[in-house]
C-alpha cells in the first residue's frame, strides 16, 4: 500500500485519517448526546472538557486531511458511476468538510462567548475567539447543535451510499478506502466493468496421459 493516493484507490495516509475521523465523530456524538443529562458535578465538568478536547482534535485531523488531499489528490470516480452520482458524491464530501470545520469552530466560539475556559486535555489553554456575549453564545450554541444533526445525517447518507455500491453495485467505492492487497481492488474493478478472466489468465488445459514429445513451443508448459 502506498502512502499517497493513486488513480484508483486511497493511500495509507488518507485511509488512516478517514477512519480516525470516523471514530472521533462517533465518540464526540456519544459524549455530546449524553453529557447534558448528567448531574452537575466534577464528573460532568470532566466529560465536557473531554468533549471539547476531542472536538479540537477533530479540527486538527480534518485540517491535515484536507491539506493531504490537496497535496496527494483524490482517486478518479469508480468506472461506470453515473455523472449525477459523481456530482452528489462530490457535493457530499465538501459538505462534510465544511461541517467538520464548522462544528469545532462553533463550539469554540460558543465556549468563548459563554465565558468558559478552554483547555486541550489539560495541557494548555486556548485563546478566546470573542468576548463574552450572551446573545452570540446562544446563537453559536444553536448553530453547533443544528450542525451536529446535519453532520450526522450526511455521515449516515455517506455510509449508506458506500454500502449500496459495495452490496448492490459490486464496485470498489468502499473497498478502496480499506487496507488490503492491490489484487483484490483490481478484481473488484474488473467485475464492475464486466471483464472476466482473459485467455492469457485462464489455466492451461491438462496434457493427455499419452502425449507426444515436447516441442519447443510446449516444452515449458505445465
Amino acid at each position: 500500500m502506498t502512502l499517497k493516493n493513486t488513480a484508483d484507490r486511497w493511500g495509507a495516509v488518507s485511509q488512516s485519517l478517514h477512519w480516525l475521523i470516523v471514530l472521533l465523530i462517533a465518540a464526540i456524538a456519544v459524549i455530546g448526546l449524553t453529557m447534558t443529562d448528567m448531574h452537575n458535578g466534577p464528573s460532568k465538568i470532566k466529560i465536557y472538557a473531554l468533549h471539547k478536547s476531542l472536538g479540537l482534535t477533530l479540527l486538527t485531523l480534518v485540517t491535515l486531511r484536507l491539506l493531504w488531499r490537496i497535496y496527494a489528490g483524490a482517486p478518479a470516480p469508480v468506472a461506470g458511476t453515473p455523472h449525477w452520482q459523481e456530482r452528489i458524491a462530490s457535493l457530499t464530501h465538501w459538505a462534510l468538510y465544511a461541517l467538520m470545520f464548522a462544528l469545532p469552530l462553533s463550539g469554540w466560539l460558543f465556549n468563548s462567548t459563554a465565558g468558559y475556559p478552554l483547555q486541550y486535555f489539560g495541557l494548555f489553554n486556548l485563546p478566546k475567539l470573542a468576548a463574552r456575549n450572551e446573545e452570540l453564545a446562544q446563537l453559536t450554541r444553536n448553530l453547533h447543535e443544528t450542525g451536529f444533526w446535519l453532520l450526522l445525517a450526511l455521515v449516515l447518507a455517506h455510509a449508506a451510499a458506500a454500502f449500496y455500491h459495495h452490496l448492490f453495485q459490486n464496485d470498489a467505492t468502499l473497498t478502496r478506502m480499506l487496507p488490503g492487497r492491490r489484487r483484490s481492488y483490481d478484481a473488484i474493478a474488473d467485475a464492475a466493468n464486466g471483464h472476466g478472466a482473459s485467455s492469457a489468465d485462464a489455466p492451461a488445459p491438462l496434457a493427455s496421459t499419452v502425449s507426444a514429445p515436447a516441442s519447443p513451443e510446449n516444452r515449458n508448459a505445465p
